[in-house]
């Protein structure tokens, strides 16, 4: 069916590992409606693409429910996909679905940064399961720096983090490593009988990366409690993150052009880890102003050459 250009409505659509979520707004800027479903993020193999299509088409009917809009409606002035397991195997399906006048679908990092910066110039620093940074300036180039995957990198994440506490914990019991309190809270939530069997458990399929990121609160929790141990593994976490932060300014700023750092993900729950990083990045530095999905409905207003500000944007978003 092809694009009524009569058709008022723009679509952001956050495709996640762990949920998806749409926003549809009007042509001023104002969002109608917002709505969540399942993960998307994979579409190799039949019912991988069925998930996807579930997802996506749920999220997107509920956020037309929620804006009092007709279920059926598949059209959209402008729409924008971003999703964390990378964009161009997903816009061939999205394009089945869906009629569009202007289409983007890209990574999860560009709608992140352009949800926490309300669309600005400026770089996000994400730390989740894995960590990378991202930025646009002024004339719309882009760079990152990490995000380079558990194996290589991702230094700073959540998984680095228990990864670097599980280390130490070996160490103590070798008896090459100082004493720390991360040994006693690994293994009580874990119920791993020392840490050589906690390093065998987090090899099997009942440890995936985003359960064993989830401990990272666990060495928050020490290192509040005056840890040194936990302290430094924080330390480090920040610095590294804040270094690739530093790495995408150095390629897209001059020296003295003040670039907005924004930071988002589960490891930026921990004040430690967020006071250290806001000491170390240069320049401003803030919580995001709006979410991803938001980012993306932003990012479609851009790329139909709409200007708005966004309003009666959901709680949910502004965080």
């Amino acid at each position: 069916m092809p694009y009524d250009k009569r058709m008022e409505l723009y679509l952001g659509v956050d495709g996640g590992q762990s949920s998806t979520t749409a926003i549809i707004g009007d042509s001023t800027g104002r969002v109608l409606g917002l709505g969540q479903d399942g993960p998307c993020n994979h579409v190799s193999g039949p019912e991988k693409r069925a998930k996807f299509i579930g997802a996506i088409s749920g999220a997107v009917s509920k956020a037309l429910l929620a804006g009092g809009l007709s279920t059926h409606a598949t059209e959209f002035a402008s729409a924008c996909f971003g999703f964390s397991g990378g964009p161009h195997d997903k816009q061939p399906l999205i394009q089945e679905m869906f009629s569009i006048g202007e289409l983007c679908v890209t990574t999860d990092a560009l709608i992140a940064l352009s949800g926490a910066t309300s669309g600005a110039p400026g770089i996000i620093t994400i730390a989740g399961t894995g960590s990378i940074a991202f930025g646009r300036n002024a004339a719309g180039d882009m760079a990152r720096a990490g995000g380079w995957g558990y194996v290589f990198g991702d230094e700073g994440g959540g998984f680095d983090i228990v990864r670097q506490a599980l280390r130490a914990i070996l160490r103590m019991e070798e008896g090459w490593g100082p004493p720390t309190s991360l040994h006693g809270r690994l293994l009580e939530a874990t119920g791993a009988l020392n840490a050589n069997d906690l390093l065998h458990r987090f090899y099997t399929v009942d440890w995936p990366r985003p359960k064993i990121a989830a401990l990272s609160r666990l060495i928050d929790e020490a290192a509040l409690e005056g840890d040194q141990t936990a302290a430094a593994i924080l330390n480090r976490a920040a610095q590294e993150l804040a270094t690739i932060a530093a790495a995408v300014k150095s390629q897209l700023f001059t020296a003295n052009e003040a670039a907005r750092v924004a930071y988002i993900g589960g490891v930026f729950r921990s004040g430690f880890v967020r006071e250290r990083f806001s000491l170390l990045v240069d320049g401003p530095c803030s919580a995001p102003d709006m979410g991803p999905a938001a980012g993306a409905l932003l990012e479609a207003y851009r790329i139909a050459g709409t200007k708005v500000t966004l309003s009666n944007v959901p709680p949910v978003e502004k965080i």
